[in-house]
């Protein structure tokens, strides 16, 4: 059982009329390293100096999301199946006068994931952010979805975010102090039309859910989880659909206009940074109202 849930329990079980702690005995209680929101009053989104690992970031919202973090001051380990994407990322990031370095990562595969965190805490000794962004989605409907294409949206959208927050957050947790964001989707909470695809909203619905148990387990140890679903964003994936796929999305979002990777990116910089630190286990929609109609 989580510390969070054993002092849950504690808690309700206090005999009637026990005392409660009194207010000058909080602080004391919650000085972790990942208490965040104290020293850093100045400029609560300032990330100088902290290490972020972003996966898929060879393109789309995790090319974005790698330069908004490094913009704000973060080293960002930039890490993708497509080392070259990896490597115009990094360049991108160094000529706008940020820190970033890349690694070959397929985050399907655990010994991969053992061996990238372990290099990067052997380098740098810590971890503080960790944005689980890679992803893929296939049409199909339930009728036509075969294991092959229901098992590796799984394997990637969410078993992967599961097994890289499991190993990275372990490290985190020892810390006391660390953020993780994952990437879910609006149709994690909404069944998106016209297209079908069964497996991936699941996936990121499962991805909305996990996060959510992870911010509560590890809540009291100064790492905080959330999830970000984005709506349609101008990225590779959803432009490919075509003109008349893209008419139609665009008839669904109040804003009456595709969203922009940095938005995204924005987002998910505000999520990691002190200015968000009593926020945990949430899945924060950035979809231009699509969710709200």
């Amino acid at each position: 059982m989580s510390s969070s849930k054993q002092r849950f329990l504690s808690g309700i079980k206090r005999a009637p009329g026990a005392a409660v702690a009194p207010l000058s005995a909080w602080p004391v209680e919650t000085k972790r390293v990942g208490d965040t929101g104290r020293g850093n009053t100045r400029n609560p989104f300032d990330l100088t100096d902290r290490i972020a690992l972003v996966t898929g970031a060879a393109r789309g919202i995790g090319r974005a999301v790698a330069e908004r973090l490094a913009i704000q001051g973060a080293h960002i380990i930039v890490t993708d199946i497509n080392d070259k994407g990896s490597a115009d990322t990094q360049s991108i990031i160094e000529k706008a006068g940020g820190k970033a370095e890349t690694m070959h990562f397929d985050v399907t595969d655990q010994a991969q994931i053992d061996k990238v965190c372990a290099a990067v805490l052997a380098k740098h000794g810590r971890i503080d952010i960790l944005i689980n962004n890679a992803g893929i989605c296939l049409n199909a409907t339930a009728l036509d979805t075969t294991k092959d294409i229901w098992d590796r949206q799984m394997r990637i959208n969410l078993d992967a975010v599961f097994y890289c927050s499991r190993t990275f957050g372990e490290a985190m947790v020892k810390r006391g102090a660390g953020a993780i964001v994952n990437l879910s989707s609006m149709a994690a909470i909404i069944d998106v039309h016209p297209q079908d695809h069964v497996g991936y909203s699941v996936s990121k619905a499962g991805v909305a859910h996990l996060s959510k148990v992870l911010g509560s387990e590890w809540a009291d140890t100064g790492v905080r989880v959330n999830a970000i679903g984005p709506g349609f964003v101008a990225t590779d994936m959803p432009l490919a659909a075509g003109i008349e796929m893209l008419e139609i999305w665009k008839t669904q979002i109040p804003m009456n206009r595709f969203l922009q990777p940095y938005e995204v990116a924005n987002t998910i910089a505000f999520l990691v940074s002190d200015a968000a630190s009593a926020i945990t286990g949430q899945l924060i929609i950035a979809d231009g109202g699509v969710t709200i109609w």
